[in-house]
């Protein structure tokens, strides 16, 4: 049988090991490529992306989908992004963070996010729940009172019109929105109560799979992601507290998600 919580361990003492490394190579460093005007690959992305294969590779010698440098599809796949939030990395900002997670047979079983500059370490384990520093997690549940806040993605993949549309729906329902410009940490931030919502018309696999676990073990719903092709071509995501979903799916570009 698969060896579950090694597995986990490792993925542990990668996540922190790479954001320590990232954090080392900030200063003075250049952008390599410049995917688009919102999309970056630096130097320290390339080098976390090495370590995780590395590390992953001594340990188990498992098959890796990474951001930078790609992967195929396997039963038992991690999927990682070695810097989410590349923009804010460069900018000095503290949204960035590293994520692992662990597909097999169709399932994410394992989701790992380390933020190195807000001190946050995210994790869980299918059906075991989710912590942050060693504290359990909850979703919001809607409990502060106030009008419910949703973090929306953009991606270049899809027209910005869209986006456009989703915000002005949902403002027209009174849901605030924030951009803070990395998945992986929007979802966490999700799982963790601290907002009650994130959507994006397309995300990639590794911005999103570890933290679609969080949510979901911390009691929160997400849609259907690996559906089809999500996870070499990426999807649609919404996920959010359970309280908040029929307003978010009624909301016309998200209609119809399941």
């Amino acid at each position: 049988m698969t060896d579950f919580d090694a597995r986990l361990r490792l993925a542990i003492d990668i996540a922190v090991e790479a954001g320590t490394l990232a954090r080392s190579m900030r200063q003075g460093l250049g952008v390599i490529e410049s995917k688009s005007s919102i999309d970056f690959c630096t130097a320290a992305d390339l080098a976390v992306e090495e370590l995780v294969r590395r590390r992953i590779g001594e340990a188990f010698g498992d098959p890796v989908i990474g951001e930078e440098t790609g992967g195929a599809p396997a039963e038992l796949v991690w999927v990682v992004d070695p810097i989410d939030g590349t923009t804010n990395y460069i900018h000095g900002t503290a949204n960035w963070c590293v994520s692992l997670a662990l597909v097999h047979r169709g399932a994410v079983e394992i989701g790992v996010i380390h933020a190195p500059d807000l001190d946050r370490l995210f994790v869980a384990r299918r059906g075991h729940g989710a912590m942050m520093n060693g504290r359990p997690l909850r979703t919001s549940g809607l409990r502060h009172g106030g009008g419910a806040v949703v973090e929306v993605g953009w991606s270049a993949r899809r027209p910005l019109s869209l986006s456009l549309d989703l915000i002005t729906q949902m403002v027209a329902d009174d849901i605030e929105f924030r951009r803070c410009g990395s998945g992986a940490m929007g979802l966490a931030t999700v799982a963790a109560g601290l907002s009650d919502g994130y959507v994006e018309l397309h995300i990639n696999a590794w911005d999103a799979l570890a933290g679609l676990l969080l949510v979901r073990e911390a009691g929160g719903w997400t849609n259907d992601f690996l559906a089809g092709e999500g996870l070499t071509r990426g999807n649609v995501v919404v996920a959010c507290t359970e309280e908040l979903t029929g307003r978010l799916l009624a909301l016309g570009p998200l209609r119809g998600i399941d």
